[in-house]
């Protein structure tokens, strides 16, 4: 029986087209394999819809990831546009897709593959069988709280105000995506808050412990945020699922991704209850490469397994991509950024091409 979904296509900017062309390359080869049909429609978003209308977010676009089934997405963002207006910059495109797409679970996993060991900056004995799955809220807290703004005080001094607020539906919902997602990995979950000198989080970790007493099956610890990005580089291998808001798992999980040796190797998935989801690699668009060839398509194409596996519920197909990537690591291929002495380097299309032949040969 054949399964068909509409993807939307968000290249985005930098070496977003370059990274989306290989990752479409491998769904349409598993998509054949596996009697998936897709049905591909690409929208701006970031600097290029900047450049094409003068907006980050056009409503056309997000109208139609509104009528996807899975929304993948690239990178955005560049130099070119850092000096435009807050409301006009590539990154405000971004947030506004994930608050109009109600997305708010942001799922970052961390993962030490066997065959980049050594390009970790930590020491194989710290680094070593770490799996880490960092829950981050992504619609609340500081990035979208009110007050927000830089405004002029009766003495004509200029004051920036952000804001960290949220309700106890906002903890209770990503809290729940923690516990459940604690469920299926090691039922660990350690929540990270600042409760000892803020009040928002000491309401997130009140809120967290009693939603603990309905997950009796996971073990729930709490850290500070200063000593949890402390835990991390000291002993990661004690963490298993990590739940935080907004600013802390921003940080947190660019931490937890460095342990990996690249961050062009890691992809990240962001859920809400009833539209589509986005997935997307975490690193940025990377300017200074972008049409020379050098891009990692990895963590884009892992971006796209993790859609097929969270977004689509197609563990199979997601399950082939992800083993195409490991046997293109064992056979010694190599992107720039995670070469190594003796290994082979290759460019972004050469390194498509070698997923494909993995897949042909499963």
């Amino acid at each position: 029986m054949t399964h068909s979904y509409r993807i939307t296509l968000l290249p985005g900017d930098g070496i977003g087209p370059e990274i989306m062309a290989v990752a479409v390359d491998v769904l349409k080869v598993v998509g054949e394999q596996l009697d998936l049909r897709f049905e591909f429609q690409e929208a701006l978003i970031g600097g290029a819809a900047i450049d094409a209308v003068g907006e980050p977010l056009p409503a056309d676009t997000l109208e139609m990831c509104r009528n996807s089934d899975a929304v993948l997405l690239a990178a955005i963002g560049g130099y070119k546009w850092d000096s435009l207006p807050r409301h006009l910059r590539p990154e405000t495109g971004l947030l506004g897709l994930r608050a109009g797409l109600s997305l708010f679970a942001n799922l970052r996993p961390a993962t030490i593959l066997p065959q980049l060991i050594d390009a970790s900056s930590l020491k194989r004995e710290v680094v070593e069988g770490v799996d880490i799955m960092v829950v981050r809220e992504l619609t609340g807290g500081i990035y979208f709280g009110r007050p927000r703004g830089v405004f002029t005080t009766e003495t004509g001094e200029k004051r920036g105000v952000n804001t960290m607020a949220y309700t106890e539906a906002e903890i209770d919902r990503i809290g729940r995506v923690a516990f459940e997602t604690a469920q299926k990995r090691g039922k660990r979950l350690c929540s990270v808050d600042k409760a000892n000198v803020l009040e928002v989080s000491q309401l997130w970790r009140d809120r967290i412990t009693q939603l603990g007493s309905e997950y009796p099956d996971v073990e729930l610890s709490h850290l500070y945020v200063d000593n949890a990005a402390m835990q991390l580089l000291r002993a990661p291998k004690q963490f298993d699922t990590i739940v935080t808001g907004n600013l802390f798992g921003d940080i947190l999980s660019d931490a937890a991704a460095m342990l990996t040796g690249s961050i062009g190797m890691l992809p990240s998935a962001s859920l809400g209850d009833k539209n589509p989801g986005v997935f997307e690699p975490v690193h940025g668009s990377a300017p200074d490469i972008a049409g020379q060839d050098k891009a990692n398509p990895l963590a884009q194409v892992l971006s796209a397994a993790m859609m097929l596996r969270y977004g689509l519920n197609q563990p199979t197909a997601a399950q082939r991509i992800e083993q195409a990537v490991l046997q293109v690591l064992d056979s010694g291929d190599r992107t720039g950024d995670i070469m190594s002495e003796g290994m082979n380097l290759l460019g972004c299309r050469a390194m498509g091409d070698s997923l494909i032949r993995a897949l042909e040969r499963s």
